[in-house]
């Protein structure tokens, strides 16, 4: 899996037609990976201002805002990645245009879902 952190502060801090040149430059590499069958899901996160945390006790749900962050950004994207290792891997998230300004992850996701190739 690859991610990108960040936060609306960053995302604002584009201009305009940078932030449209970027949204054209990852819908590009999203499509490249998309047609080599490499990158199986893409997805942006809304902003951690809209997220919530549910947690469960003595068998009753409670759905509060959050998550109240300790650091200023949070999961941003992330790209689902069916590749043979971790070279392959790596060498796709150094061609995601976020890299070039920021930094990306790479997580290692160890298992499948039952009976779900994802």
């Amino acid at each position: 899996m690859v991610m990108i952190y960040g936060n609306a502060e960053t995302w604002e801090s584009f201009p305009a037609e940078e932030a449209e040149r970027a949204i054209e430059q990852q819908d590009a590499f999203n499509r490249k990976y998309a047609e080599t069958g490499e990158l199986l899901l893409a997805y942006g996160n809304a902003d951690a201002a809209e997220a919530r945390t549910v947690r469960v006790r003595g068998g009753v749900p409670a759905v509060t805002d959050g998550p109240y962050l300790e650091t200023k950004e949070y999961l941003a994207s992330w790209y689902l990645l069916d590749v043979p290792d971790e070279r392959r891997a790596l060498e796709i998230a150094a061609e995601v245009p976020f890299a070039s300004v920021g930094a990306v992850e790479v997580w290692p996701v160890p298992h499948e879902a039952p009976g779900n190739r994802l």
